[in-house]
């Protein structure tokens, strides 16, 4: 309270009513942030209501033609949780892939880092450059070049390992075997997500004082026991936001693995949660159970989310 209103205020009076100034003041924030929670209300908390509705539904082709709807509880996700499918494929494809994907994302990006860090001025943006190119090339585009390059029989890569006599091009295709479609699948996730790493910790490398570095060389200290000891402890922070960043990236990962032969649900060994939900929903025409799938993969999302947000605030703490 002010000078002013304390001297305003007298012994059996009625304290004044709040300023038409003061309430503005508070409601202004609100109104700057009103047009943009009506966009993000429009854009994620609807499209994820109408998901969760849907998934209580036994929602098909003829109830899309028809517009009505039949309610059926938790059907759909007693039918997800009880199939075979679920715990025998989709679920392990899911977070197998993700989980080797990240590993691999952040070890090639901050060895590409460190790299990086060493070059000159010149050559360091050059080289920045050209990475940034397959940061910026396109999911659809990357997928069909690795599917040229591993294509059976006349593929390069198929050709090259025939050279070396690890495989017979004329029988060998990469897509048809579980292990062998993810090994291509995590070359396409991991080399179009590592730039993003490799440049963030490039960033987080740029600003260790060079005096603490020639210390430990002078130390007698190895490259490794530098990185462990004296880098990662400084960057754990950066280091924690690309590998959740990355986690929930390669958790919904689709177009990558809808576009490679098999992918689109033919092959069915091969199928993550984000491509079955899609092909139960649109080739199936089961909607309800297609939406079930998607809302247990925003959930799993969540948790990794709420994983996140958690070590952010713990590193505000520290």
């Amino acid at each position: 309270m002010t000078l002013a209103e304390r001297t305003d205020v007298r012994p059996g009076v009625a304290p004044p009513a709040p300023r038409p100034r003061r309430r503005t003041a508070v409601a202004r924030p609100w109104l700057l942030l009103t047009p943009a929670l009506l966009v993000m209300g429009g854009l994620l908390l609807y499209p994820l209501v109408r998901v969760l509705v849907l998934s209580l539904q036994d929602f098909g082709l003829r109830e899309l033609v028809s517009g009505r709807t039949k309610w059926v509880g938790l059907d759909n996700y007693g039918e997800l949780l009880g199939s075979a499918d679920l715990w025998a494929t989709v679920l392990p494809n899911t977070v197998v892939f993700a989980v080797v994907a990240v590993v691999l994302t952040v070890v090639l990006g901050t060895l590409v880092a460190l790299l990086l860090a060493r070059l000159t001025p010149l050559v360091r943006g050059l080289v920045t450059t050209a990475i940034m190119v397959a940061w910026a090339m396109p999911a659809v585009t990357g997928t069909y070049v690795w599917v040229f390059v591993f294509a059976p029989v006349d593929g390069i890569a198929v050709q090259a390992l025939d050279a070396l006599g690890l495989v017979d091009a004329a029988t060998a295709n990469p897509f048809a075997g579980r292990i062998s479609f993810y090994a291509v699948a995590a070359l396409n996730v991991v080399h179009h997500g590592f730039p993003f790493v490799a440049l963030t910790v490039l960033a987080g490398l740029l600003t260790i004082p060079r005096e603490l570095t020639e210390a430990a060389i002078m130390d007698g200290a190895s490259a490794w026991r530098r990185f462990w000891s004296l880098t990662f402890p400084m960057l754990r922070p950066v280091f924690a936001v690309v590998t959740v960043l990355s986690t929930i990236w390669d958790f919904k990962v689709f177009t990558q693995i809808y576009l490679m032969p098999g992918g689109d649900g033919v092959n069915r060994n091969v199928l993550t949660l984000g491509t079955w939900s899609y092909v139960e929903s649109f080739a199936q025409n089961r909607y309800g159970l297609g939406a079930a799938i998607a809302v247990l993969l925003t959930a799993m999302l969540l948790v990794v989310t709420m994983a996140y947000l958690r070590l952010l605030f713990r590193e505000e703490e520290l």
